[in-house]
């Protein structure tokens, strides 16, 4: 065997076995990255269910004619924001995130609002529709708070893959990058505070 060719073979398998390592890292990241992407459209999808229910309960808390007129405004206003505010899963940012989270925020309050104020109006509380509507919420709020922790966790599956070394080399060249967690709203640390005087 030539002596020139030991080097040649060498480089070779060095090559081989770099490009594998690099088409690994990259699909492994791709997959991770498109599972985080899925994961945020489940927590759209959730968001969405959640608008629709809010529809029909609006509709149902119409019904009682002298029920607060302002309350189901800022209802209605705060769900048409929040259905306005979308953001493009191939491009996740944590400003889009906040924006997004913002407008869910403000519709919640504005649920809450119409749900405490429903107290007052004993016929409503009794409709079947109303207390249908009312379940299906609470549920689907449940959904919304397991889609947000499956996202996180997907998410941080795909950061650990691209911050790793020596795959957060390979992350530059390619072009990944870290992708925003969905965060708790500001003050959600601290107690509420529960007023039952009406």
């Amino acid at each position: 065997m030539k002596k020139w060719l030991i080097p040649v073979i060498i480089i070779g398998v060095l090559a081989v076995a770099i490009y594998s390592w690099a088409v690994g890292f990259n699909n492994t990241a791709v997959e991770y990255e498109a599972d985080a992407k899925t994961a945020w459209a489940d927590v759209e999808s959730s968001y969405q269910r959640r608008n629709d229910l809010i529809g029909n309960l609006v509709k149902t808390v119409q019904g009682a004619a002298d029920f607060e007129r302002t309350t189901l405004r800022e209802v209605i206003e705060a769900r048409a924001k929040a259905t306005s505010t979308t953001i493009d899963a191939s491009n996740l940012t944590a400003d889009d995130m906040a924006q997004f989270q913002q407008a869910q925020s403000g519709l919640s309050g504005a649920l809450s609002k119409l749900l405490v104020s429903v107290e007052r109006y004993p016929e409503l509380k009794a409709n079947q529709n109303f207390l249908e509507l009312q379940s299906q919420l609470e549920g689907t709020e449940n959904r919304i708070n397991v889609a947000r922790d499956r996202y996180n966790e997907s998410v941080n599956i795909y950061d650990k893959h691209i911050k790793k070394f020596p795959g957060s080399f390979l992350a530059g060249i390619f072009g990944f990058e870290e992708m925003p967690r969905y965060k708790a709203d500001p003050g959600s640390e601290n107690a509420p505070d529960v007023d039952f005087e009406f």
